[in-house]
């Protein structure tokens, strides 16, 4: 009953961070920056916006191109949302807010994030269409190339803490100090390698629209467009969650070591004002900086990033040792 319970949970949690995040940052936030309003016809002070725009995807017709592959296309943005999903089941909330604390639970996210590439893929082959299979292909390049220092990223953080489950490294944080403090170089890199992979701005290459009219999305609509739009967004918040897991002290403040039921009060207030920063500046860049180019966007990822990755785990390996 209780893995019942839990499992419901995680499915009201990807939509409900998709609607959260989507309303307050792409709506709201960045509109604010901007010197504009947003959205405010729908209800108080626009907050019914999303909600509005899914009634109207889920209304609109589902087509599928004449010559695509029925079952590929259909089950693409399916495979992309099914990797968020798996995401969010070892992301701790809590000391028993988790759907399943893994020994291995690094390793098990970076493995199932990298399921979202296989969703791209047959979604801009299935689509019988150049410029989705150019979008396609584009992304998986990008994709791949960005989860090498995302991973690499990650190992510093595993070595400071001597394990791979992100409970113990939460649990670990408390005890001295947040990773974000000797890990500031594997953090940076981090976000940058989180933004390549939701294909946001400056990294969205895959969806120019200039080029490759949307990409691999370009014969998608209805509720299958939205499935990937909360797919991107419920990504943005997943990754968030990691960074302030892996780098901020997850669900435990600083220097206080909660425990109990206070802890499962608390800990997801905690975590979700940590969440909502490190999305913060996740979609502050993506409004900021202008898309690069193909080779600009490889080369960073193999010739800055990679390198610098390297040096990082070299450093934290020796201080390991040394400390």
């Amino acid at each position: 009953m209780e893995t019942v319970i839990k499992l419901v949970a995680l499915a009201a949690v990807v939509p409900l961070t998709a609607f959260i995040i989507g309303y307050t940052f792409l709506l709201k936030t960045m509109a604010h920056m901007q010197q504009r309003l947003g959205p405010m016809d729908a209800g108080p002070h626009g907050i019914l916006q999303l909600v509005a725009d899914g009634i109207k995807f889920v209304q609109k017709e589902d087509i599928f191109p004449r010559n695509a592959d029925r079952l590929v296309f259909g089950l693409a943005p399916v495979v992309t949302l099914v990797s968020t999903f798996l995401i969010f089941a070892v992301l701790p909330a809590g000391p028993d807010l988790i759907v399943e604390d893994l020994d291995i639970g690094v390793l098990y996210v970076m493995a199932v994030a990298s399921i979202a590439t296989i969703g791209i893929l047959m979604a801009g082959w299935g689509s019988a269409n150049k410029y989705s299979l150019l979008g396609g292909l584009r992304a998986a390049a990008q994709l791949v190339a960005y989860e090498v220092p995302l991973v690499l990223a990650v190992i510093g953080v595993v070595i400071q803490a001597g394990s791979m489950s992100l409970q113990s490294i939460v649990h670990t944080q408390a005890d001295s100090y947040w990773f974000f403090v000797p890990q500031i170089i594997g953090f940076v890199i981090f976000l940058i390698a989180a933004q390549a992979e939701l294909t946001q701005t400056p990294f969205d290459m895959p969806v120019a629209e200039t080029e490759v009219v949307a990409g691999y999305m370009t014969e998608y609509s209805g509720f299958r467009f939205l499935l990937f739009y909360i797919s991107e967004t419920a990504t943005a918040v997943a990754l968030a969650a990691l960074a302030a897991t892996l780098y901020l002290g997850g669900w435990q403040l600083p220097f206080v070591d909660l425990h109990g039921k206070a802890a499962n009060i608390a800990g997801p207030f905690i975590l979700l004002v940590k969440v909502l920063l490190v999305a913060f500046v996740i979609f502050w860049v993506r409004f900021s900086f202008p898309r690069l180019r193909e080779d600009q966007l490889q080369a960073l990822a193999w010739k800055v990033l990679i390198p610098t990755t390297l040096v990082n785990l070299a450093l934290t390996a020796a201080f390991k040792v040394a400390f």
